[in-house]
């Protein structure tokens, strides 16, 4: 993490402020939802015991757990950071384009197709040419959650909103957009890496 990272996370800490509640005597009022205090509790234990013959017997602890209170503007605000924060932290990918280089954000790109000696990546509202081998493209993405479904096909994981068996054996997928993807069995397996849990069947995708 870059040390402007650091000092974000720092920062919002700091104003995500949490602090426990004084112990009173006695209970006090919740005060509303929005409120500083939620509640206030003493922990206090008694001991009365009751003797029989044959055994002591002690009265359950029914003491409570202090509750404490969480400043919800700084809650909201840390969040918000947060949100900017990992926004900004999102993997990019450069490219050369008409002469520009072009910076997108991975997550906005749903595929890579071969065409030619170039690829083409799938982007919403448009598409970019890149002078490079789809087999390179594939292994540099990998890591970012890019599988290969085809011989010149790659596809975003978290761009796939749905999987369709098909009867000869081969796979179709739905991807954001409307567009649609034939996995070839001999990538069939690379379907599993669409999602970290599989429940229900030990065949799904082969």
């Amino acid at each position: 993490m870059s040390a402007g990272g650091i000092q974000d996370r720092k920062a919002i800490t700091r104003e995500m402020f949490v602090q426990p509640t004084a112990h009173a005597d006695a209970d006090s009022s919740a005060s509303p939802l929005w409120g500083a205090t939620i509640f206030s509790t003493k922990s206090r234990r008694d001991y009365p015991l009751t003797s029989t013959p044959d055994e002591f017997r002690e009265v359950a602890d029914t003491s409570l757990h202090p509750v404490v209170r969480v400043d919800a503007a700084n809650l909201l605000r840390a969040f918000r950071r947060l949100e900017v924060i990992a926004k900004r932290q999102t993997p990019r990918i450069a490219f050369k384009a008409k002469g520009r280089i072009l910076l997108l954000d991975l997550n906005d790109i749903l595929a890579v197709q071969a065409e030619g000696n170039y690829v083409s990546l799938r982007h919403r509202p448009n598409s970019y040419l890149v002078h490079e081998s789809l087999s390179s493209v594939a292994e540099k993405l990998k890591p970012y959650g890019f599988i290969r479904i085809h011989r010149s096909v790659v596809v975003n994981s978290l761009a796939v909103e749905e999987i369709e068996p098909l009867p000869t054996g081969e796979y179709r997928l739905h991807v954001k957009g409307g567009e649609e993807y034939l996995v070839t069995r001999t990538y069939k397996r690379n379907l599993r890496d669409l999602a970290q849990l599989w429940v229900g069947s030990e065949r799904l995708c082969g």
